[in-house]
């Protein structure tokens, strides 16, 4: 492997670290502050203030592109970008619910299977019933099958912290409605990948017009994603702020460090997208199968180990531990499977472009 490639690797490594632990800062929050006081900032950080600061240094005439390459064609990575928002903010409740390990597995798991079903099927729906069609349902079912037994686990843990004493947070009323939560904002989340799909145009416009490579490009589509996103999670924040009125808790003693917490959370959620998108185009061909799975394998894994460390499980069976790392086990082979059957499609389009030029 070249030098450039084992790079790209790290990076993407270092990517998933950040995206599997953006969570974790949320935890050393005091449990008195409002779940809003936290997740505002961070929202208007990740979705505002990093884009509007940090992507510009990475592609050049970033807000121009936005501007020049006309709404036909930013609508649509805006709009997704509104929805994912949703999904963004229903994650961060799910946390307060069901813990770090849980939610990041069922939210990563239909995050995966919607995300990576949802553009071939509005873009490619006459692939179907190709061979990497095929491998994509695949991967599809089985992430699937990955968040079920997920959340089985979820069930199992449930009953048995609270057969140890467990919190009432841990009641099978709340559970039910945190894995929920998980699920559909993992499928909300899966937009981001659907607005990133009707980027095209704009990606076009900032290579042509303002010289970006591809992978800078993409930070300008990212940026629009985020600012749709801006529009939902934050909104719903500031309704909260305001149906609470805990909007003082904003200037209440110690908001500075629920600030700088909310900050670094924002750097490790922005940084993921940063790190992979530079990390897999040092990949080549690497970047769409091996690039894909890497990183989202192990952003599972570290979302996991962090609940682990911070003792979600303490007190729960050795059967419901056994059950969430059979589903973390599940949800690794359908992400290969769906990194697989990208790779395909790729190898598919490239073969059919070729065809199309001689025949031309």
């Amino acid at each position: 492997m070249e030098a450039s490639a084992i790079f790209g690797f790290i990076l993407l490594l270092l990517g998933a670290a950040c995206g599997g632990s953006f969570g974790l800062p949320s935890k050393f929050v005091k449990k008195e502050t409002p779940w809003e006081t936290l997740w505002g900032p961070f929202f208007f950080f990740v979705t505002i203030l990093l884009p509007v600061t940090l992507f510009p240094l990475i592609a050049k005439g970033l807000f121009a592109t936005a501007a020049e390459a006309g709404w036909g064609v930013i609508a649509m990575p805006v709009l997704f970008g509104f929805l994912w928002g949703l999904g963004s903010m229903s994650l961060g409740l799910s946390f307060a619910f069901i813990g770090l390990s849980l939610a990041y597995a069922i939210n990563y798991g239909a995050q995966i299977a919607c995300g990576g079903m949802g553009p071939f099927l509005i873009h490619h729906p006459e692939q179907l019933a190709t061979a990497h069609g095929a491998v994509i349902m695949a991967g599809v079912a089985v992430c699937i099958v990955g968040v079920v037994v997920c959340g089985r686990a979820g069930v199992l843990k449930s009953k048995s912290q609270a057969g140890a004493g467990g919190s009432a947070t841990t009641g099978g009323v709340t559970v039910v409605k945190g894995m929920t939560l998980a699920f559909l904002s993992g499928i909300l989340c899966a937009c981001y990948s659907i607005a990133f799909s009707y980027g095209g145009g704009v990606m076009e416009h900032s290579m042509k017009a303002h010289g970006n490579p591809g992978w800078a490009a993409a930070f300008v589509v990212s940026a629009l994603i985020l600012w749709g996103g801006a529009f939902s999670a934050c909104s719903y924040c500031a309704y909260k702020l305001t149906k609470n009125n805990s909007w003082s808790s904003l200037a209440a003693p110690g908001i500075g460090r629920v600030l700088f917490i909310a900050f670094i959370m924002s750097l490790l959620h922005d940084g993921a997208t940063v790190l992979f998108g530079v990390g897999a185009s040092k990949l080549g061909t690497l970047g769409i199968a091996v690039g894909y799975a890497a990183f989202m394998s192990f952003a599972i894994i570290v979302g996991n180990v962090n609940g682990f460390l911070t003792q979600e499980w303490k007190g729960a069976s050795k059967q419901s531990v056994a059950w969430i790392g059979g589903g973390i086990a599940v949800l690794i082979v359908g992400v290969c499977l769906l990194a697989a059957g990208n790779f395909m499609q790729g190898e598919y389009a490239k073969k059919h472009i070729a065809q199309a030029a001689k025949q031309g």
